[in-house]
């Protein structure tokens, strides 16, 4: 048995030392600050938003675009089924209601449809998952939303480096969501971004992250806020890897390529609708049948896979709860969370590496080689 290939692990190299290391000997404060604004502006003229704001985390950085908008209590969000469970927890957090609806499983973004069945008078607001950078039908539920008089947000955190309609996903909402934990296509450790054209919007999401202070450093409170900000340190870091997204995109589509391209004579294997002209996938996700067996299967081989979010209705924290709402049926959420695989995708991935899985997959629906 050869060397583990491990479905993810973190990526980083000298420029990332030397940053860091250039950095702390430099008297460095450590705290948000010059090169915080500086990854920021990165990130800005990279998606094409007039503002951005580095936040703690992906997670914290959802509840803070509600919050932004005013959501609470007694308010309903509309989120996917099938997601991670950082978008309802979100919501719960600001103290409105989550509800859940199907996704369509050709993309694995929300279903349209079943959005609009969602929406009551207490709808506040939809957010929509990019998955695996996919925007899915984002333009039908923008129109929905606009109708509805409702706000679309853009939980994007799977897809920096993806694009829908020649726009940036997050850009497409009123607010977009990043992340910058360890598996995504650029990390600082744990992190986010917030994006938006909006600039009072921008002036909220500022004062929230930071305590609701005025500015830095003044105890002058406008609003009532939370210690959400970023770090320099992290900047500095992040700074460094977003030198490399170009290349790390490039990585991404020419892995999911060669999945696919090796894989296209089993025909237990599906591949999902993703156009690598705009689309830069996080992890490479296949759906097959008898899914958990051929997980074992690989993890036999030293193959590391990993199994795609569960439908969140099934799972005990939010069936029973009286903190989320959970209407009518979810098939295709329930078929993709029996189904689908995460392959290995990590940028440590060799040509050769991606023909072992490859092999062990055929080995497994015995598919001559």
């Amino acid at each position: 048995m050869g060397q583990q290939i491990n479905q993810y692990e973190p990526s980083y190299s000298r420029e990332e030392i030397d940053a860091v290391n250039s950095y702390l000997n430099s008297g460095a404060w450590l705290t948000e600050f010059r090169k915080t604004r500086e990854l920021e502006e990165m990130m800005c003229a990279f998606t094409g938003a007039k503002y951005c704001a580095a936040i703690a985390n992906g997670t914290v950085s959802l509840f803070v675009m509600l919050k932004a908008v005013g959501i609470g209590h007694g308010d309903e969000v509309i989120v996917p089924d099938l997601t991670m469970a950082a978008t309802p927890n979100a919501v719960v957090l600001a103290g409105a209601t989550p509800v859940f609806a199907d996704i369509d499983e050709k993309n694995l973004c929300l279903d349209v449809e079943q959005v609009e069945k969602a929406i009551t008078k207490k709808t506040k607001a939809v957010i929509h998952v990019s998955f695996n950078g996919r925007a899915g039908k984002l333009e039908e539920l923008k129109k929905l939303c606009r109708v509805k008089k409702i706000y679309l947000f853009e939980d994007a955190a799977q897809s920096l480096g993806s694009f829908y309609n020649g726009k940036h996903l997050g850009t497409i909402g009123t607010i977009g969501s990043f992340s910058l934990s360890m598996p995504k296509i650029i990390t600082t450790g744990q992190g986010g971004f917030l994006i938006t054209d909006n600039p009072s919007l921008y002036k909220k999401i500022k004062l929230l992250k930071d305590f609701g202070r005025r500015k830095g450093g003044e105890d002058f409170y406008k609003v009532i806020g939370w210690n959400f900000k970023f770090t320099d340190l992290q900047a500095v870091f992040g700074i460094e890897q977003f030198k490399k997204l170009p290349e790390r995109m490039a990585f991404k589509k020419r892995i999911y390529a060669q999945y696919k391209n090796l894989l296209a004579d089993i025909p237990q294997v599906e591949f999902f609708e993703t156009d690598l002209s705009s689309v830069s996938p996080w992890f490479i996700d296949i759906m097959v049948p008898q899914r958990d067996k051929l997980m074992k299967h690989l993890h036999s081989n030293a193959i590391i896979s990993r199994p795609v979010y569960p439908a969140l209705h099934t799972q005990p924290a939010y069936k029973k709860s009286p903190l989320v709402k959970i209407r009518g049926k979810f098939p295709a959420s329930e078929k993709i969370s029996r189904r689908v695989l995460w392959l290995p995708s990590s940028f440590s991935l060799t040509e050769e590496n991606i023909e072992i899985v490859c092999k062990s997959i055929k080995e497994f629906f015995q598919i001559p080689k």
